[in-house]
């Protein structure tokens, strides 16, 4: 799955357009490196998002298309 996707998906951020933006501005890191949005997660990636006054380092454990509010916080373990 593309990371904008599952940016969104996970709920870490609101919408895919801002998750691209993001990428773009090279404020999320996958594995301590600047990454595209059509970069594909997989498993234990160690993505990190420098937005806001707090940054957020979080590892894949799921990869879904789908997901409900309640179940979008079980596909990520926050660091």
């Amino acid at each position: 799955m593309r990371l904008d996707k599952y940016l969104k998906v996970s709920r870490l951020i609101k919408r895919r357009t801002v998750a691209n933006e993001a990428c773009d501005a090279e404020k999320i890191l996958v594995n301590g490196k600047p990454a595209r949005a059509s970069y594909e997660v997989k498993l234990n990636d160690i993505i990190e998002i420098q937005m806001g006054k707090t940054p957020l380092k979080v590892r894949v454990l799921k990869i879904v298309e789908v997901v409900g509010k309640e179940g979008s916080s079980e596909l990520y373990e926050a660091l």
